[in-house]
């Protein structure tokens, strides 16, 4: 499961790779993507790549290109499927969501049922 700064990332790498699975990127236009709120520094932004690297979203290339640095970024099979999964992960959620709110319901009749009998 990734955390916030990762999901926002990765939710900007695979917007920009969706198409061919591969795309050079600067750190200044990912963060310029970011949102204002979430402050993020490149030397944070590089160890939030690395992560999602290593957790096989995608495999990560450093280059320069005119002295500025690049990323090569080509999507792994976890990278293709990301958008799947954060609408998976938001299906769990709904669904934890709603079988707490059944069971409050239920232990509250539960209850006024015993109050009643007793």
């Amino acid at each position: 499961m990734l955390n916030r700064y990762e999901n926002e990332v990765m939710r900007i790498v695979f917007s920009l790779c969706s198409e061919k699975g591969n795309c050079l990127v600067s750190p200044k236009e990912i963060l310029k993507i970011l949102p204002a709120r979430e402050k993020c520094t490149e030397e944070k932004l590089e160890k939030i790549l690395r992560a999602l690297e290593l957790d096989g979203y995608f495999e990560l290339l450093t280059t320069d290109r005119k002295g500025e640095k690049m990323y090569v970024i080509s999507l792994r099979a976890n990278g293709f499927a990301y958008k799947r999964e954060s609408a998976k992960q938001k299906r769990d959620i709904c669904f934890k969501l709603f079988w707490a709110a059944v069971s409050a319901v239920i232990a509250f009749l539960v209850g006024a049922f015993l109050r009643r009998v007793f």
